[in-house]
């Protein structure tokens, strides 16, 4: 089916907004148009064996045997519709539709019936018949031909999403979150899966799959033909998670006609309830909104990070509250099947981000342990750079993680970054933010690129040479060091210190505060080079005043802060038998990870201020993949006597024009 014919039958299904216009808000058109097109493609799926699975519903309809085992084996299918209604006949009937229809859904088998729940299809049904337009909308709908043979699985798929992308924009939602370009699917999933291509061809070959925010399916649907593409005797099991109510009813419904178990796809959120707890996959995909924060799930997500630790999903670390990305993949990667003494099992993961997660948050943050973590199991495999534009949601540009526990031995230790953001074709007509496609000779050389990534890095003359970066995983990380500086100071009394100490809570406590402040006011000489020198004069100064010298380190601070004053040359004050270091000078140093930091010190910082030394109980260590810094080239600025050319020329080319307009 082309995609000319997927438009003509959303046409087809959204042509019913037309019937919806003045009593429903176009925001809640697919509130209508969804669960209709659901229940019709599942009434043309069933009706092959409609009256096959009604005898038998028939047949035990007087008995205490629950033919739920029954009817499905009638129906060739998981559901079922025990009723001889269609929505042709209740069409037929105006004045009884809402009746009938009802005793129609109620007819079906249980997890049919609780995708339609989830579209909260009673209260339309009720709202359509208030308004006088649900037969017409059944009518609509008899008419949208959805029969397997006319419209196989695969793109019925196409057909639920610009169903949805349409609602998105009616309803200003964003319909990224739903679903991914089929395109961008096919290019994650061959990257995902086609290191295995030898191992799922061996006859026997069970596979399961696992995408923790499912959307609509399309990902599943797409692994599972990928891997049914290279051997067809495949038993592939897919399971998923999803949020959306409407998004899950679609994924959910789409499983039932394929004969996977509908079960498979949970609902609810993926961080506070796990609808695949304890369950292990080969391959797990996703791609996950991008920076939206946990906020709502925020206490059970730091309760398992605290109580469990590494026994939990979240023990790495915890990303700041307004991006979960990072949350989504440590969540994938408890789910990856552990690896045998053989070598055998293992996973492996897809999931799309955007730049977010490579560089957000510095050494200590919990974005970057949770790199450290990653990167220090050996479980990145690599990073694919897509172009921009590429997303109905965001023109932004994103980046495909690859992870696996069971790298091939040229991969060990090694992370590739591929550059893909020149493999694009411009759309004939932009969708949102979308303008940008891989065409299929796109998506073909970046799997041929990815499969010989290695061999292309270490050969200068290949033509994609420049594209393919390889990296030892201790080349990301950094140790963060703090350099420090000596406080120098020298001391006065002036009009401002003196308010300052006037000021200070510890001075104000002192019983002869005002006695020792007029002291210091009437002194002759207010400066001095050094805190011994500063500290006699003031006490004996006191001392002649008739009062007595405090005692104590909080007023000798107290002092000391109000009348030291910042000096490159000053003396160098000493806390703990060592120079004590100034805050204002404090700064702060990334080293590579492996590098000695005195020498580094040595280096870079002595020749510039001799007196810095680290203060080594500060370092940290901190990992970021500078994805853009690695391949970045130089583009020297065009030479001035050619933009000055252009100038003249714009400048004549605008007095021509205005001279047009003054004649």
């Amino acid at each position: 089916m082309n995609s000319s014919k997927h438009t003509e039958l959303a046409n087809h299904a959204w042509s019913v907004a037309d019937l919806l216009r003045g009593d429903y808000k176009q925001s809640d058109y697919g509130k209508v148009i969804l669960p209709f097109t659901v229940l019709r493609r599942l009434e043309c799926v069933l009706e092959p064996t409609r009256d096959k699975v009604t005898a038998v519903a028939e047949q035990y309809k007087d008995t205490d045997i629950d033919p739920d085992d029954w009817l499905r084996r009638a129906s060739g299918h998981s559901f079922y519709n025990k009723s001889n209604l269609t929505l042709k006949k209740i069409a037929a009937d105006p004045q009884n539709a809402a009746k009938n229809l009802m005793v129609y859904v109620a007819a079906f088998s249980d997890n049919a019936r609780g995708v339609l729940e989830r579209f909260e299809f009673a209260q339309q049904v009720k709202r359509l018949d208030t308004a006088g337009l649900l037969y017409l909308v059944i009518g609509k709908f008899t008419d949208l031909d959805l029969r397997p043979e006319t419209v196989p699985n695969h793109n019925m798929g196409y057909i639920f999403e610009e169903l949805i992308r349409r609602f998105a924009e009616q309803s200003n939602e964003t319909a990224g979150e739903h679903f991914t370009p089929r395109e961008v699917i096919k290019l994650m999933v061959n990257l995902l899966i086609a290191p295995d291509g030898d191992a799922l061809t061996v006859p026997g070959t069970v596979r399961k799959v696992m995408d923790p925010a499912c959307g609509t399916g399309g990902m599943l649907s797409a692994a599972e033909d990928h891997i049914l593409s290279l051997n067809p005797d495949a038993a592939v099991e897919v399971y998923g998670q999803e949020l959306n109510p409407e998004s899950w009813a679609i994924c959910r419904s789409d499983l039932m006609i394929k004969g996977q178990d509908p079960e498979n796809i949970a609902f609810g959120n993926s961080f506070s309830d796990d609808g695949h707890a304890r369950r292990k996959f080969d391959y797990l995909l996703a791609n996950p909104p991008f920076g939206v924060e946990w906020k709502k799930v925020k206490e059970d997500v730091e309760y398992e990070h605290r109580s469990l630790g590494e026994a939990g999903r979240f023990g790495a670390g915890l990303p700041r509250i307004n991006d979960g990305s990072l949350l989504f993949l440590q969540h994938m990667i408890s789910k990856m099947k552990p690896v045998d003494v053989h070598g055998g099992g293992g996973s492996r993961i897809a999931i799309v981000f955007n730049g977010s997660p490579l560089f957000t948050g510095a050494a200590g943050s919990g974005e970057s342990e949770i790199r450290r973590w990653i990167l220090e199991n050996d479980w990145l495999e690599a990073i694919v750079a897509l172009p921009d534009q590429l997303f109905y949601n965001t023109g932004i540009s994103t980046y495909f993680w690859i992870l696996t526990n069971r790298k091939s031995p040229e991969h060990k230790g090694k992370v590739v970054l591929l550059d893909a953001r020149d493999q694009w074709q411009k759309m004939r007509k932009s969708l949102g933010d979308k303008r940008k496609e891989l065409g299929k000779e796109h998506i073909a050389t970046v799997t041929r690129l990815y499969g010989e990534a290695i061999a292309v890095a270490q050969d200068p003359e290949h033509p994609l040479h420049g594209k393919v970066k390889v990296f030892s995983n201790d080349a990301f990380g950094y140790q963060r060091i703090t350099v420090e500086r000596p406080l120098k100071l020298r001391f006065e009394v002036t009009e401002e210190t003196l308010a300052a100490l006037e000021s200070s809570k510890v001075i104000q406590k002192l019983p002869q505060a005002s006695i020792m402040l007029d002291a210091f006011g009437s002194m002759k000489v207010r400066r001095w080079n050094t805190k011994s020198e500063a500290w006699l004069a003031l006490k004996d100064a006191v001392i002649e005043a008739g009062s007595t010298w405090p005692t104590g380190a909080p007023f000798n601070k107290a002092l000391r802060d109000a009348i030291g004053v910042r000096d490159p040359e000053g003396e160098v004050q000493v806390v703990k038998g060592g120079p004590e270091p100034d805050p204002e000078l404090r700064d702060y140093e990334n080293v590579p990870l492996g590098e000695d930091v005195e020498e580094y010190l040595k280096r870079e910082v002595h020749p510039h201020v001799p007196d810095a030394w680290i203060d080594h109980s500060k370092t940290k260590v901190g990992y970021e993949i500078p994805f853009t810094r690695h391949f970045y080239v130089y583009e020297p600025p065009r030479p001035l006597a050619e933009i000055d050319a252009e100038l003249k020329a714009l400048e004549a080319e605008i007095q021509g024009l205005l001279g047009e307009v003054t004649e």
